[in-house]
């Protein structure tokens, strides 16, 4: 039994916050310099009383209407680190809203960047074991609720949003094979301090949800072990990179994608971006982009495609997929 893609849909909160707005909250910032390094002009930002349950409930409606039928969807798995409550599981949430048949498993991913990929590999390994036949992947994050207004380092990048990922069975050999890698001594690199168990087992006042990112750290983990992440899926593969067709990488920055393109000699053509009007949407930037890159009709029938998602954990992952038809 094999996987394939088969529908994405996503969904971006109406207010767009463009780097005017940042230069009026913060006159002293730089903003040539900033878009320099980031790409990005634009961000969504959801709004007070919006959450990443809500977007993700957006998508995943988008999708369902958009197939035949909802009624043997038997797998949803949620990526996110927004979730609505500490519990229950925020999938669970979602099934009900959504409609979903009650034989359906649900659970949450709590991961970031390199959570679409990682929930890739799960979702087709229930599917190819025959625990699940078909399988709703939502990725959703609204960081901007963890970003204080004058954070230089976060507030130019990071931008809520949604998608929706349908996987099922199909009889080509479409997604893999995988690779995935963790750090986990470079977990306060990228870190939401405040609101979990830890705060309250060390008796600690409360130390608030800012999220705090530290910068250069995460880019010099990057460049050193993404490449490597490459190199390893293509040789497990039996490819080189002549071989690929697109590439998408996780939308971090302009900054860190132009890095990985010269420290990899990549044909920049075959590298499809989409952050500068979107940014940094965490676990959904890689479906966003797959979506808007077979819009833009850079996507046919049968193309290869490097998926590599990076970032907080410190995780990575990588894989390649058979495009079919969406």
């Amino acid at each position: 039994m094999k996987v394939k893609i088969s529908a994405i849909s996503y969904h971006l909160p109406e207010t767009v916050e463009g780097i005017d707005v940042l230069q009026r909250d913060n006159p002293d910032w730089d903003m040539s310099k900033i878009l320099e390094k980031t790409g990005i002009q634009n961000r969504h930002i959801s709004s007070s009383d919006e959450t990443a349950v809500d977007l993700a409930f957006e998508a995943g409606r988008k999708l369902i209407e958009g197939i035949s039928s909802c009624e043997d969807i038997d797998l949803l798995i949620l990526v996110t680190q927004s979730p609505d409550y500490v519990l229950p599981t925020s999938a669970c949430v979602l099934q009900g809203r959504l409609g979903l048949s009650k034989n359906c498993m649900a659970f949450d991913v709590n991961l970031g960047c390199s959570g679409f990929v990682e929930a890739l590999a799960i979702a087709g390994g229930l599917i190819e074991s025959g625990v699940a036949h078909r399988g709703l992947i939502l990725c959703a994050d609204t960081y901007s609720k963890y970003i204080e207004k004058n954070d230089r380092t976060c507030r130019p990048i990071f931008s809520d949003g949604a998608a929706a990922t349908l996987v099922e069975v199909t009889d080509l050999d479409c997604i893999g094979p995988f690779t995935f890698g963790t750090d986990g001594t470079g977990y306060d690199r990228l870190i939401v301090k405040g609101g979990g168990a830890r705060e309250v087992a060390l008796g600690l006042e409360p130390c608030g949800k800012s999220l705090v990112m530290h910068g250069s750290d995460v880019f010099l983990f990057t460049m050193r072990e993404v490449p490597a992440c490459i190199n390893k899926v293509l040789e497990r593969a039996g490819f080189t990179k002549e071989d690929i067709d697109l590439i998408v990488f996780h939308q971090a920055s302009k900054l860190v994608i132009d890095n990985l393109i010269r420290s990899l000699t990549l044909d920049k053509a075959k590298v499809f971006t989409n952050s500068e009007w979107i940014g940094n949407t965490v676990s959904a930037s890689i479906p966003i982009a797959l979506h808007d890159a077979n819009a833009q009709g850079r996507l046919k029938d049968g193309d290869t495609v490097l998926l590599v998602g990076f970032g907080v954990g410190l995780s990575w992952g990588a894989t390649l997929i058979r495009w079919t038809a969406v």
